[in-house]
C-alpha cells in the first residue's frame, strides 16, 4: 500500500500528515506576514516616486518571500533548519533568539501551532478529498490574512483578490455551493459593507472600515454562497465588538483608535469552513 493509498484509508493518518503540514505552512505564514506589508510598502513607495518623477530610494534591500533567507531580525545572524521547526523551536529556546538573546514574538508558535490545528481539522472536515486541498488553501490564506490586517490594518489585493477568483473557479464545480450562489455571494458580500461603510461616511464624515474588508466578505461569498453571509457578518461583528470593548476597558485601546474587523470576518469563515451546521444554528 502506497502512502496515499494509506492517506486516504486512514483518518487518523490523513489527520496527522494534515496536522504536520499544516505547521510547516504556519512557519511560512509567519514570513508571508512578516514581509509582504513590507514589499508592498517598498512597492508602492516606488510607484509614488515615479508617479512623482523623483529618484526612488536606493537604500531598500531586496525583499521577497523566498529572499533573504531565514535570519534574526534583531541581529540579522542567519537561523539553521534546526533553530527553525514549527513551535518546538521556539519553547526549546525559551522564546528567545540563539544568536543575540533578543525575545522572539510568541506571535511565530501561535500561528504555526493554530495553522497545524486548522489544517487538522480540515482533514477530520473533510477527509480524503478534492474539498480538502481548497479548505486547506482558504484556511492558510485566512489565518495570513487576519494576522496581518491586525498587525498592520492592511488587507492586500494580492490575498483577497486571489481568494474571490479561486472560490468562483472553484464552484464552478460546485465544491462547496452552487456558481449561482457564489457568484451572488461575492456580489452581495461586497455590497453589503460597501453599503455600511457609505451610510456610516454620510452620517458621520468619517470612513469606518477598508476597502479590504468588502473584498474578503466578497471572496467568502465566493466561496460559501450568499446564505452564509448572514451568520459571518452576525459572528464577526458580535465577536469584534466585545474585542473592542474589552480593549477598550482594559486600557490597550484608546479612545477613537481604529481596530481592524478582517480578523473576525477572517475567524468567521474558517468557523464556517469547518462547522457549518453548528453555525448556522448559531
Amino acid at each position: 500500500m502506497g502512502i496515499l493509498d494509506a492517506l486516504a484509508t486512514s483518518p487518523a493518518l490523513l489527520i496527522t500528515a494534515m496536522v504536520l503540514l499544516g505547521l510547516l505552512t504556519g512557519s511560512f505564514l509567519n514570513v508571508v506576514i512578516l514581509r509582504l506589508p513590507r514589499m508592498l510598502e517598498n512597492a508602492w513607495r516606488e510607484e509614488a516616486s515615479a508617479i512623482l518623477e523623483v529618484e526612488a530610494p536606493k537604500d531598500q534591500p531586496a525583499l521577497s518571500l523566498a529572499r533573504p533567507a531565514s535570519h534574526c531580525t534583531h541581529c540579522g545572524a542567519p537561523i539553521p533548519a534546526w533553530r527553525n521547526i514549527p513551535v518546538v523551536s521556539w519553547l526549546l529556546l525559551r522564546g528567545r533568539a540563539a544568536c543575540c538573546g533578543a525575545p522572539i514574538s510568541v506571535q511565530y508558535p501561535l500561528v504555526e501551532l493554530l495553522a497545524g490545528v486548522v489544517a487538522g481539522l480540515c482533514a477530520w472536515r473533510f477527509g480524503w478529498s478534492w474539498e480538502l486541498l481548497a479548505a486547506y488553501v482558504l484556511a492558510m490564506t485566512l489565518i495570513a490574512a487576519a494576522v496581518i490586517d491586525w498587525n498592520t490594518q492592511l488587507l492586500p489585493d494580492n490575498i483577497t483578490l486571489p481568494l474571490l477568483w479561486l472560490g468562483l473557479l472553484l464552484n464552478t464545480m460546485e465544491t462547496f455551493v452552487p456558481l449561482q450562489a457564489a457568484v451572488l455571494g461575492a456580489a452581495a458580500g461586497y455590497l453589503s459593507l460597501w453599503s455600511v461603510f457609505m451610510l456610516f461616511k454620510l452620517v458621520t464624515g468619517k470612513e469606518g472600515m477598508g476597502f479590504g474588508d468588502f473584498k474578503l466578505l466578497a471572496a467568502l461569498g465566493a466561496w460559501f454562497g450568499w446564505t452564509a453571509l448572514p451568520m459571518l457578518l452576525l459572528l464577526s461583528s458580535l465577536v469584534g465588538a466585545v474585542i473592542g470593548i474589552t480593549f477598550r476597558v482594559s486600557g490597550r485601546l484608546e479612545a477613537g483608535a481604529p481596530m481592524p474587523y478582517g480578523p473576525f470576518i477572517a475567524g468567521a469563515g474558517l468557523l464556517w469552513l469547518l462547522a457549518p451546521m453548528p453555525m448556522a444554528l448559531f
